[in-house]
């Protein structure tokens, strides 16, 4: 399976995984809350808000223009210390990190 196919899996697994467990909501944060220029709109946003309505939306919008993928990925050191009790996932989210890590030479 290519790259992007494993991603698109990956994304689909957070988004049930978000749902069972709650985290998934109806209503996205309010317009001013997308405007912050901290890295994942810490001083605005909820971890899993963050996750929900940026990262997945801007991952699937790259995956749906056949753009290019980040060469590098890590998101889960955030989610271990915003997010500590919701361990499945961040199985999901360093599995999803994984896909990116570079190869060994």
């Amino acid at each position: 399976m290519d790259l992007s196919r494993l991603v698109r899996h990956q994304l689909i697994e957070i988004e049930q995984t978000m749902k069972a467990l709650s985290l998934w909501q109806t209503l996205p944060p309010s317009s001013t809350a997308f405007d912050s220029t901290e890295p994942f709109c810490i001083d605005t946003m909820q971890a899993q808000e963050w996750l929900q309505w940026v990262l997945l939306p801007r991952m699937h919008a790259l995956l749906d223009s056949a753009g290019p993928l980040p060469d590098r990925f890590a998101i889960a050191p955030y989610f271990e210390e915003a997010m500590p009790d919701a361990e499945p996932l961040l199985l999901l989210l360093r599995q999803l990190d994984g896909l990116f890590a570079p190869l060994p030479y």
